[in-house]
């Protein structure tokens, strides 16, 4: 399912062979025309990953491993970009699924499971006093916003990282099209652990502040803390949007992690391993507003199946301490990373963030961020490695996987400082980059303030 590649010479690179995608280019012809943008979650798409040389279509998963549609196997470090707290076709969810689908799927009444996850997450995630569910985090996100202006009786929004692709957030990227500018004008954005860009944010008309409590930077000097006491201050709701925190950092999240309390809380990703459902969490005064002044209702909220998995995942989780295997083993590899860059003399790339999820970072003083991500993202297919410059960390991953991704690093880095050395970082590539998912404007901030970029 290989052809050998041999364009540059071996001293750059030990010898290795990139996937043939000839199905995966087959589907991507059949989508030319019909799926905008080819894909239904941005970072899944072809954009993200080099064209030409990646594949493009997966077939399957099991554990830490995925197959493509043309049968190559590689170790994925992206884990459908998140969701995947346990693995792919993880018995006992899988299990709980199919025993729940024997019963039905969703319902002309309330089901049990809504009561019984609904316990099980006020069980572990702290200040979760009333629950409510849907299907993914921009649902929970936006719904959290209105809530807060609701109970605050104000309009405007400071957020920082990404929240989905709802009118009160996406209006701060370059993608805001469609928008109203009224809309568009009650949304700013703060730096994280900047308290300046929250003070200069902060006014008499803020609902809420709602933020990623981390992305990669560690939170510094109590600013998780100041910014709650600013919020508690100045009237306006602390929202922390958990899709990646959220049964991963802790199995409290970030709250339990950094010891400290929001007024309403947003998961998705990890709680169900791969089924789709969403949580809006927090403080019963806010929350209870969801009984009939503000309207959150859905469908397929309350969809068994992925309450059922939800259910096992959190069982799962707990029972076996997922969370803090997940942060041991990333370490590992997180730091093998920056032990490979230092011993490579390679200071311009680094891998920050918790071990359970972390980000290789390039330094734009050594080239193009995205084009050096792209050729070590190449040379990492050739190895075997599914990779889009995160380790999103299961409990399917293993010791070996590290080993061997260790392994595939030293390698690609080896390309990657010749290729950096004599400046032919792109002429190295033989497919486009990956490109940028937003470009800055100047309400927005997503990445890590460090000297590395994505």
């Amino acid at each position: 399912m290989i052809h050998e590649v041999t364009s540059m010479p071996e001293t750059a690179r030990p010898e290795r062979s990139l996937p043939a995608i000839a199905r995966s280019d087959e589907w991507y012809a059949r989508a030319t025309g019909l799926i905008p943008a080819y894909t239904q979650t941005l970072a899944k798409g072809p954009g993200q990953y080099v064209a030409g040389v990646a594949p493009k279509y997966l077939q399957r998963g099991k554990g830490s491993h995925v197959w493509d549609v043309d049968g190559n196997e590689f170790i994925d470090f992206s884990m459908a970009i998140g969701p995947l707290s346990l693995g792919y076709a993880y018995e006992a969810v899988d299990h709980a699924i199919r025993e729940q689908l024997e019963d039905g799927i969703t319902f002309s009444m309330m089901h049990p499971l809504e009561v019984e996850v609904a316990e099980l997450v006020r069980d572990v995630v702290p200040n979760a006093e009333m629950v409510r569910f849907s299907k993914t985090g921009a649902d929970v996100t936006s719904a959290a916003v209105r809530l807060a202006r609701a109970f605050t009786g104000r309009s405007k929004v400071i957020c920082c990282g990404y929240h989905g692709w709802h009118d009160w957030y996406i209006s701060v990227t370059d993608r805001a099209l469609g928008v109203p500018s009224a809309v568009q004008d009650l949304t700013l954005t703060f730096d994280y652990n900047d308290m300046t860009s929250v003070t200069h944010a902060l006014d008499h008309d803020t609902a809420c502040a709602i933020l990623e409590p981390m992305v990669f930077d560690e939170p510094r000097d109590g600013f998780l803390q100041e910014l709650k006491a600013a919020c508690r201050k100045n009237g306006t709701l602390l929202i922390f949007d958990e899709m990646w925190t959220g049964f991963r950092f802790a199995l409290g999240g970030a709250q339990e992690r950094f010891g400290m309390q929001a007024d309403l809380m947003c998961y998705s990703k990890a709680i169900a391993n791969g089924m789709p459902l969403a949580v809006l969490a927090g403080r019963s005064e806010v929350m209870r507003l969801c009984e009939k002044d503000v309207f959150f209702f859905t469908t397929f909220g309350g969809e068994a199946l992925s309450l059922a998995a939800a259910k096992a995942t959190i069982r799962e989780l707990r029972g076996r301490e997922v969370p803090e295997y997940l942060e041991r083993l990333g370490r590992v590899l997180r730091d093998g990373y920056n032990e490979l860059a230092r011993e490579l003399d390679m200071p311009y790339t680094l891998a920050i963030g918790a071990g359970c999820r972390s980000l290789v970072t390039f330094d734009s003083k050594a080239g193009d961020p995205l084009e050096m991500k792209s050729l070590l993202q190449q040379e990492l297919f050739a190895r075997g490695i599914l990779w889009s410059g995160f380790h999103n960390m299961s409990f399917s991953h293993t010791d070996d996987d590290v080993v061997r991704a260790l392994k595939a690093y030293r390698e690609a880095l080896l390309v990657l400082r010749q290729a950096v050395e004599s400046g032919s970082v792109r002429q190295a590539l033989l497919g486009s980059p990956v490109e940028p998912v937003f470009r800055r404007t100047s309400n927005f901030n997503i990445k890590p303030r460090c000297g590395h970029a994505a």
